[in-house]
């Protein structure tokens, strides 16, 4: 027997993307931080691919014809992502591999997604609400 739940994959799923896109956040503000540390070298949070990977399946049951829908749960909890550091490799000035424009610009992006994701999450609590309250 299934368990039942109130929330459906793509909840889960917009709530593992806010959760990452969150620590993908503090990465970002870890490297701004430290723009001027001599020998610090920036990391990156990538978490993308492996949340696509995630949601197509891979390594589990795949659909026999590309109209069918896939069958299972999707494992999100085990998406975690990956932290990668990128040392300085001009050789120049105080070894410091921070780019404040190129940080800048990440966390907007960042910033973005994670402001859409939330969206998506509240209008799907919201119609979840107005079900629960009998539509009114």
């Amino acid at each position: 027997m299934e368990k039942f739940s109130l929330f459906d994959t793509n909840t889960h799923l917009l709530k593992k993307t806010l959760d990452l896109r969150s620590a993908k956040q503090r990465v970002i503000a870890s490297n701004i931080a430290n723009a001027d540390t001599p020998g610090f070298s920036p990391s990156r949070l990538e978490f993308e691919k492996e949340l696509d990977q995630a949601l197509q399946g891979q390594g589990k049951t795949t659909a026999t014809h590309p109209g069918h829908f896939p069958i299972g749960n999707i494992d999100l909890e085990g998406v975690t992502g990956t932290l990668t550091t990128h040392s300085d490799t001009t050789g120049i000035g105080d070894q410091n591999g921070v780019s404040v424009d190129e940080e800048m610009l990440a966390l907007s992006e960042n910033e973005l997604l994670y402001e859409s994701a939330a969206q998506l999450l509240k209008k799907k609590l919201s119609l979840l609400s107005y079900v629960v309250q009998g539509g009114q």
